[in-house]
């Protein structure tokens, strides 16, 4: 494999030039080529097994935590009944986890393309893909563009955990996909999806924010840490059809004692608000969109 070398798994990517993160391979476990891209899954030194689609990392079993806490439950807690869920990826069954979790949810579906994705974290990340075993799943091998065509005014939530905008993922970053996931989403429901990251792709969240601003009422970007994303953060964009939401305060605060039972490691109330608060630099580019 030439993404590992001495060892060592770098990952390299032309959407953050100059810069490169690496990781210390203890063992290959998964190396196969779908329908639709390369899948590799290797156990590291320090960040447990961890997932890789062409070449760029999509989760680790040490931080994916950060980034599934946050991306289910920044709009599941902004909505004051989320009964019916959509998300389109996430084949690693991570976010699918965090949303059957939440007792107001009644019915989950996901769209997921790539089947081989959901096979491998299966059987190697199996703390996040235990998702796909809730009695609330219907579980959608297939293109998301086309089942929201056909199942439109459906959703209170649509989540798309998407991989980086290069190669099949490219689409979901574009105005013509939030105008579909406006029509899949019923009056008040919310959509949030994989928003990049403020210090490589800023002019591209603007562009983002400015085409959501054209179609829904309440649009807003979040943040949070991970290490093993590029730069350390990533990026949420937020939209509502209700024009009161306010997604800054969460219209359900969890107390400590259901956090603990929800097994939450990275979301709490105070990190829900603080997630819309930018850096200067950022908020100043992204105001004017």
């Amino acid at each position: 494999m030439d993404l590992i070398k001495d060892g060592w798994f770098t990952e390299k990517c032309h959407l953050w030039p100059g810069q490169a993160l690496s990781l210390q391979v203890e063992e290959v476990l998964h190396n196969k080529k779908s329908q639709y891209q390369d899948i590799t899954v290797f156990r590291s030194k320090t960040y447990g097994n961890v997932l890789v689609l062409d070449g760029v990392i999509q989760c680790t079993e040490r931080d994916e935590f950060a980034y599934q806490e946050m991306i289910a439950y920044l709009p599941l807690l902004s909505h004051p009944s989320p009964k019916k869920v959509l998300i389109i990826g996430g084949g690693d069954g991570g976010v699918l986890r965090e949303v059957v979790k939440c007792p107001m949810v009644e019915s989950v579906i996901q769209c997921e393309i790539d089947e081989e994705v959901i096979n491998a974290s299966k059987k190697f990340l199996p703390g996040m893909a235990k998702g796909f075993l809730s009695p609330k799943l219907t579980l959608h091998i297939g293109d998301g563009f086309e089942f929201m065509r056909r199942n439109q005014d459906v959703f209170d939530i649509i989540i798309t955990d998407s991989s980086d905008p290069v190669g099949p993922a490219e689409s979901l970053f574009k105005k013509s996909y939030y105008q579909l996931m406006k029509e899949a989403l019923r009056n008040g429901g919310i959509l949030c999806s994989q928003g990049e990251c403020q210090w490589l792709h800023l002019e591209l969240i603007k562009e983002m924010q400015t085409f959501c601003k054209t179609l829904f009422p309440v649009v807003e970007y979040a943040y949070s840490t991970i290490p093993t994303y590029p730069s350390g953060q990533i990026g949420y964009m937020l939209c509502s059809k209700n024009p009161e939401t306010n997604f800054q305060e969460p219209m359900k605060t969890l107390s400590k004692e259901e956090i603990q039972s929800l097994n939450l490691k990275y979301y709490n109330p105070e990190i829900h608000r603080a997630s819309f608060i930018l850096p200067e630099f950022a908020r100043k580019v992204l105001d004017e969109a």
